[in-house]
């Protein structure tokens, strides 16, 4: 860790107000703060305070989704797997170079699982990319710092974007 903090301590002053890459202190900040406790934290006050930052809680919260998130994976692909033997259908496509590895069976978890994941995780990669994509383009245009509250809103929206794509439909 200590490379770490050495490396960040060196490129700083590039990424302050007058270095060469001031324009991308946005980004050089996310990471940062992301992977080291930033210096500005809270150590005293009228009422009780941590020395997180919002950033920490933001990414705890963001990692709290990944039950439901894993959970919506094997749902989908139980209901999924469960209509086609059904139905008595084939899958076909791009996924299931990796979904025939695992099965078709309903009633297994691992291949529920697998199927889901494959149904949900391009969905999950191109939400996130765009989304962080945009908030980093629009930190470094305004010249503020990444919003924390992404990591959160990404969540909410690739459950409402995997609903409307796998349903054309809200609800």
């Amino acid at each position: 860790m200590k490379f770490l903090h050495n490396m960040f301590d060196r490129m700083e002053p590039s990424f302050t107000k007058g270095g060469k890459h001031e324009k991308y202190y946005a980004i050089f900040e996310m990471f940062d703060t992301f992977l080291r406790q930033p210096s500005s934290t809270t150590y005293s006050a009228s009422h009780v305070r941590d020395g997180i930052d919002l950033k920490r809680i933001m990414i705890t919260v963001w990692l709290c989704t990944f039950p439901a998130m894993f959970w919506g994976m094997y749902n989908i692909g139980h209901q999924a797997l469960t209509a086609i033997a059904t139905l008595g259908l084939q899958p076909e496509g791009w996924r299931t170079v990796i979904t025939s590895m695992a099965g078709y069976n309903p009633d297994s978890i691992w291949a529920s699982f697998v199927y889901g994941a494959m149904q949900f995780l391009p969905i999950y990669i191109v939400t996130f990319a765009v989304g962080i994509l945009c908030e980093i383009i629009f930190a470094v245009v305004r010249g503020h710092e990444v919003n924390e509250g992404f990591f959160v809103t990404q969540c909410c929206l690739r459950f409402v974007y995997h609903q409307i794509f796998l349903y054309g439909k809200l609800l």
